[in-house]
Parts: structure tokens; C-alpha cells; sequence
């Protein structure tokens, strides 16, 4: 078995928080309106490409920082919306994905000029939303203020003037609107012992956890419990030496065999499920497992994840989980059921060939991701489980790793 509470844990880092924990802020405006040198400002370090030439910013760049006293932050500067360039265009229309991830927007627009129509444009696509937005008339330096948009706070990222005050305005709105969550909430208390079943095999990162287990172990610590992390092979030796086990969480992709070694008397549960329910997305991601029954040859099904990595030979998303839907519904041939795959920041734009989609466990995306995502295959009826569900469903043991969570 290998303990964690207290060990460095070669390669895990425990102090830095994930960008899917930081509250998001997306910097837009039109060319030269200064948004560059906004996030240059705001961060204090020269991040982002300054330059009069218009879209120079080609592709959005983020930045974490600590916005005090709010906390964690990460800050994405993204492309002119009034580049009318074929590229350009392109670019504005994946830069406009990023609302859907954004806690809060900082619109720029450039004091020294009237509005623009794109401008105009965009600010009532946010107002139709519900997206809280900061107006920023960046150059107030210039001679003759001449914007006329209903500014928020005047700075000159340039000269430094305001930005402090922008900066405290920032952290206000993003700590009122700030959910104190836990990953684990009420499934443990101060003192539990938890165990972690997280397989090394081929698909394992060398020399470190991945990012759920890292945050888990986190959480357990914090919140003054007992987290004991073991293989598959270990479970048994690690229950009989160990009483009063409280909660028994997995990788999802070894469910069955971790079911089959736990007593039911042990609340049993997967990191995909949790995150599910940390990201406020379980109850729907459950509803959909039971679409598994109702696939026919010819159907398609997305799997979608929210980071990207080197695939492996045994990976769970693209071996593992196909495997497990063709053996569940009996359609062993491979062109009998078609397997599409995104992964990272992409998410298709049409989705309506999908019988289903399953997605990951959602680690690296926030909230306002995972819900955008969500939403977007609701509007489109098409039904989104995740790994961990899709898979406890398929192995008949749903219900038990439902059980923990107590909201179902």
C-alpha cells in the first residue's frame, strides 16, 4: 500500500491550483483597444504581444495569477472582434467559445474612439446572457474621451492609471458570486479514512498522479482525513489491515473488480462520479446512462474529453469504454457501432449525428464549461453521460455508486 498523508509524492504537486479550479475572466474587445496591454497591467508581467498592428493577438492567451483578495485566477486575452481578415474571422468565432467559460468579462474598448458597431454587437450578445461584465474605457490618458458605451471604469493600462481600482472591482464581483463547494462534501468527515483505488498501468502518467487523485488527496487532507491510496491487487490486504474504512473511491475504469473486492457494506464511488456531482452536472449525466440500452447498429457516439494526452494502448476513453459499450450491447462488430472522438478545448459544433455522448470526468474544465457543454447536447436532445457512470451502469453496480453521494 502506498501511504500519501504527508509525502512529497514525486512530482505531485500539491500547491498549485488547477485552471478548472480558477474562476475564469476573458479579456475582449476590438484591435487596439489596448487588451494586451490590459492583462500586461492587470498581471504585472509582459504576457501578452504589444503592438499598433492590428491582430496581433492571433490566438487567445491565458494567465494564472492570484487577483487578492479574491484568489486564484486565470485571465485569457483573446483575438479583435472586428477582424474582418478570412483568419480573423475564424479566430473571433473560437475566441467567442470562451464566454461560455468566462466568471466574469472584461469588455475593453478604446476611450479615444465612439463605439463601433462590433462592438455595439457583442456587448448585447452579453446582455442576453448571463455572464457578469465589466466595461473598461482603457486610454483614458488620450486628449478627448470620445466612447460613448456605458463605461464601467476608465484606466490607461499604459500609464497605469486605475488599474489597482479595476483590479479591487474585479475581486468584489467574482466574490459575490463565489460557491463555497467541496469536492467530497458530505460524503466524509473530519477524521474518515478514505481509500483510493487509482491503477498504474500503461496508461498512467510516469512519476505522478493525475489530476482528480491529486485533488482528492488534497481535499482529504485539508479537511483533516485519512487518504490511503492503493492498486487494484492491494484492496484485500488493505481491508484487512485497516478498520473502519469510510468510503472506498475509484478509477472508473476498474470498477467491477474494485466492486467485487468491497464489501457492500463500504460506500463505494468513482472520481469520475464525484466530479460529476462537483461540477453540478450528476443528475442529468445519470439520467442519460440508461440510452446504453436503446443503441442499434449504425448509431454513433461521441467521447469527449475535457484534457489532451498521448493515448496509450489500454486508454480508458478510446479502448477501454468502446470495448465495454459494444460487450454490453452485443454488437461486437466494430462497424456495427461508430466511436467519435474530441478531446481538450474542442467540443463539436454539430452534434445531432450523436446517439449519445459520453464525456469525461471533467477535471480540467470548470464549471461553466462542463454546464455550457451540458446544456449545448440538451438543447440538441442528445443524451451526455460520463466515464464513470456510463461505466458503473454497464456493470450493473449504478445504484452502489450512486449510494454516497445521497442526492439521487
Amino acid at each position: 500500500m502506498q501511504g500519501i498523508s504527508g509525502s512529497s509524492m514525486g512530482g505531485l504537486n500539491m500547491n498549485t491550483t488547477p485552471v478548472g479550479e480558477r474562476a475564469s475572466i476573458v479579456i475582449f474587445g476590438c484591435c487596439n483597444a489596448g487588451k494586451s496591454s490590459l492583462i500586461n497591467a492587470i498581471t504585472s508581467q509582459n504576457i501578452a504581444i504589444v503592438s499598433d498592428i492590428r491582430g496581433t493577438t492571433t490566438d487567445p492567451v491565458k494567465k494564472t495569477m492570484e487577483l487578492l483578495p479574491f484568489g486564484p485566477v486565470v485571465i485569457t486575452d483573446t483575438p479583435g472582434l472586428d477582424d474582418k481578415s478570412t483568419l480573423g474571422t475564424l479566430r473571433v468565432e473560437k475566441s467567442l467559445d470562451y464566454i461560455n467559460q468566462a466568471d466574469l468579462i472584461l469588455f475593453v474598448a478604446d476611450a479615444s474612439r465612439e463605439a463601433t458597431s462590433d462592438e455595439l454587437i457583442f456587448l448585447d450578445k452579453i446582455k442576453s446572457s448571463d455572464k457578469k461584465c465589466l466595461i473598461v474605457g482603457n486610454k483614458c490618458d488620450c486628449d478627448i474621451i470620445k466612447n460613448d458605451l456605458k463605461v464601467d471604469i476608465y484606466v490607461s493600462a499604459l500609464k497605469n492609471i486605475n488599474i489597482d481600482k479595476l483590479k479591487n472591482m474585479m475581486s468584489q464581483i467574482l466574490s459575490a458570486g463565489k460557491k463555497e463547494k467541496t469536492i467530497l462534501g458530505n460524503m466524509m468527515k473530519e477524521k474518515d479514512i478514505i481509500l483510493l483505488v487509482t491503477p498504474i498501468d500503461a496508461s498512467a502518467p510516469k512519476g505522478r498522479l493525475i489530476l482528480p487523485q491529486q485533488q482528492v488527496i488534497r481535499e482529504i487532507l485539508d479537511r483533516h482525513g485519512i487518504a490511503i491510496e492503493v492498486q487494484v491487487n492491494e484492496i484485500k490486504d488493505a481491508l484487512e489491515r485497516i478498520e473502519n474504512i469510510s468510503l472506498v473511491i475509484c478509477d472508473s475504469q476498474v470498477f467491477k473488480e474494485v466492486d467485487e473486492a468491497v464489501p457492500e457494506s463500504i460506500p463505494l464511488t468513482s472520481f469520475s462520479i464525484i466530479f460529476a456531482n462537483y461540477k453540478g452536472a450528476l443528475q442529468s449525466l445519470y439520467s442519460a446512462a440508461k440510452v446504453l440500452d436503446t443503441l442499434k447498429v449504425g448509431d454513433r457516439i461521441l467521447i469527449s474529453e475535457g484534457c489532451t494526452h498521448h493515448r496509450q494502448c489500454e486508454d480508458i476513453g478510446s479502448v477501454k469504454i468502446p470495448k465495454l459499450v459494444r460487450k454490453h450491447t452485443g454488437l461486437f462488430d466494430e462497424d456495427n457501432l461508430i466511436f467519435e472522438f474530441s478531446s481538450g478545448g474542442e467540443f463539436p459544433k454539430d452534434v445531432s449525428m450523436y446517439k449519445m455522448i459520453i464525456h469525461c470526468g471533467a477535471c480540467m474544465l470548470n464549471e461553466n464549461q462542463m454546464k455550457s457543454r451540458m446544456k449545448f447536447a440538451k438543447e440538441r436532445e442528445i443524451p451526455m453521460t460520463n466515464y464513470g457512470i456510463a461505466i458503473a451502469y454497464m456493470n450493473g453496480i449504478l445504484k452502489r455508486a450512486m449510494k454516497p453521494l445521497k442526492n439521487i
